[in-house]
């Protein structure tokens, strides 16, 4: 149990948290939510013991091993593998300890030290890295790779996995989804959902955290309450208590209204198709959750896009890829306008490599790209953030961008993305990442494009952020191609779903937990049906770890019986000895110092006895364990 008693929280000069009662309970998993700056890794930073309170006390049970994705960026040599193993910091400390006692030959130690180290499940640990790192998109060839080989966004991966390497009782994740596709993210839900200790997670990602956590922690105002339910829960408690307050009563009736009206629309072109209707609850939902964020910073719309041609892009037999190397091919995809389209497939399938192709920043190798006249392509990626000017302020990019607007108007833009006042004005280069990519995503939309290629648009967003996106993006009349791992911008804003997968681009008939099974069965049928070199390469594999097992077994036991045929020796050549002394005529002269050898020969004999039980005690042991 984790006991908050009227706790104050700063970090510098900022009150996070004041007087804060909180108890958690062990097997709890609960999600951590509440505005950028509101204290959620702080809370994180004092229960790893890297923050003190102000004041109050926290309670910590005295034996608690804790989790958390470290700060640092890995580098160096280390099989990755290897790096993920590390976390499993008691099992590394036994095998160091066993590596000592091989040095010293001390047969007792190493066979109290294998028992310790089977119990740890040390036999087992390289196969359940290489599961994790597997569910974590790393391929079995990457598992040997040196750390330095990564980018970035696959080392945070790898510290992820290190993380739930750890045997741990408290798990800290913060915005763990962050550089994971869907699959990963599908993957990761599950995992969450068996791991046995308590949780603690800081997400953005609605669909997430309701697969995952049972309770809410929200942060606000410097207080915390804990809501009982998943995300959608908390949002409906909240929803409820800001409709009690009268003066947020008349702003929800407008947003229900306004969303409403939108629904409808929807309901009235919607298909049957299981997408489509996936869809349409994913909106109804939407009714029932806005009003939670009725007090959110942020108020945009997504401009009435330009003109555009119908279809807007035509795709015909195209290959694209880098350095003359296709990474997809034989691609048809014709984008009509109002096409609202979403890209599944695992990380590296090529996504990206789709929506760069259909921006053209990639030129096709084979096929054809056939843009309609009147196109106007906006253009969301990470790369877009790293090419803001950081000396430069929202303003200033604003007025590059469109220097006729007055820049009043250009400022109230500005002010729905939640860059008010001073903070229009300001050099954006101490600006958090998610602030760069809401300036990034306030460029694009100001440009009115007719076709959005939204490749991972949430990242570093928060939740209010991510539900304002969301609403916009519903409005906007434009075609949309969307890749994302957040599966409810997904579910509310595309209404069919292309998979990219084995270096082809198809429709995908179904919805997101369609897609969810399909990986499921995929992997099982990977499983079953694995190549007979992949199977003979498993089973030498299997049986080389077999006979390391063997033998970190049997060595213990060899060298106790080397011991116990010593110790026997010497005990049958003192007992002959003292037997040939007994037996001389002479010996009877001193009665007393024969009496006294009489007992020491009777002693000999039991411990010889007992010696010899004893090996073959251990040798029955040792013949159980085979060749």
């Amino acid at each position: 149990m984790i006991t908050l008693r009227q706790l104050t929280l700063a970090r510098g000069s900022k009150l996070l948290l004041e007087g804060v009662d909180l108890t958690l309970h062990a097997g709890q998993k609960i999600g951590v939510v509440g505005a950028n700056g509101c204290g959620k890794s702080s809370l994180f930073a004092l229960l790893l013991g890297e923050l003190h309170q102000e004041a109050g006390d926290l309670e910590l049970p005295g034996r608690l091993t804790v989790a958390h994705v470290a700060q640092d960026i890995p580098a160096g040599a280390q099989a990755a593998i290897e790096y993920v193993i590390d976390g499993d910091a008691p099992l590394r400390a036994l095998e160091q300890r066993l590596a000592r006692a091989h040095e010293h030959d001390d047969g007792e130690a190493l066979a109290g030290l294998y028992e310790a180290y089977e119990h740890a499940g040390g036999y087992a640990a390289r196969s359940r890295a290489a599961s994790l790192m597997h569910g974590l998109g790393f391929d079995a060839g990457e598992q040997e790779q040196a750390v330095d080989a990564f980018s970035g966004g696959w080392r945070m991966r790898l510290k992820l996995a290190r993380a739930l390497m750890c045997r741990s009782d408290l798990l800290l994740l913060d915005e763990p989804t962050n550089h994971l596709d869907l699959d990963a993210v599908i993957w990761l839900e599950q995992w969450l959902r068996d791991y046995a200790g308590t949780l603690l997670a800081i997400s953005h990602d609605r669909d997430f955290l309701d697969g995952t956590v049972g309770h809410v922690l929200a942060i606000e105002q410097r207080r915390v309450k804990l809501y009982t339910g998943n995300y959608s829960a908390f949002e409906e408690q909240r929803a409820m208590q800001l409709a009690q307050q009268q003066a947020a009563f008349q702003k929800q009736q407008r947003e229900i209204a306004h969303l409403h009206s939108y629904v409808e629309r929807f309901r009235a072109k919607a298909t049957k198709a299981r997408q489509a209707q996936s869809r349409l609850k994913a909106l109804a939902r939407m009714e029932i959750i806005s009003p939670a964020h009725v007090d959110t910073p942020f108020d945009f719309r997504m401009r009435e896009p330009l003109a555009g041609p119908d279809p807007l892009l035509v795709l015909d037999d195209a290959a694209a890829g880098y350095d003359g190397r296709a990474v997809l091919s034989g691609v048809r995809l014709n984008i009509a306008a109002g096409a609202r389209i979403g890209l599944l497939g695992r990380n590296g399938a090529g996504k990206s490599t789709l929506i760069k192709l259909l921006a053209g920043e990639l030129p096709p190798l084979a096929g054809t790209r056939q843009e309609g006249k009147g196109l106007a392509v906006g253009y969301f990626a990470q790369h877009q953030i790293e090419v803001l000017r950081l000396d430069e302020s929202p303003l200033q990019h604003m007025l590059r961008l469109d220097s006729r607007t007055r820049e009043q108007e250009l400022r109230d833009f500005l002010g729905g993305f939640d860059f008010r006042g001073n903070m229009a004005l300001e050099p954006i280069a101490p600006f958090s990442g998610g602030e760069k990519a809401r300036l990034a995503l306030a460029l694009l939309v100001w440009q009115r494009p007719n076709l959005l290629l939204l490749d991972e648009p949430t990242n570093h967003l928060d939740l209010e952020m991510r539900h304002a996106l969301t609403l916009a993006l519903q409005e906007y009349e434009g075609a949309i191609v969307l890749v994302s791992h957040d599966r409810h911008l997904l579910r509310t804003t595309a209404d069919s779903l292309w998979l990219v997968a084995e270096g082809g681009v198809h429709p995908f008939d179904g919805d997101l937990d369609d897609y969810r099974d399909w990986l499921r069965q995929r992997e099982a049928g990977a499983s079953a049906a694995a190549p007979a070199g992949a199977t003979r390469k498993q089973q030498k594999r299997e049986q080389a770890e077999a006979r390391n097992r063997r033998y970190a077994q049997k060595r213990p036991l060899q060298n106790r019986i080397a011991k116990l045929e010593e110790r026997i020796a010497r005990l049958e050549r003192e007992r002959a000895l003292l037997g040939k002394w007994l037996a001389d005529p002479e010996s009877y002269a001193d009665a007393n110092k024969f009496k006294a050898e009489l007992v020491r020969e009777g002693k000999l004999a039991a411990e010889l006895g007992k010696a010899e039980e004893e090996w073959l005690a251990v040798q029955a042991e040792l013949e159980t364990l085979g060749d």
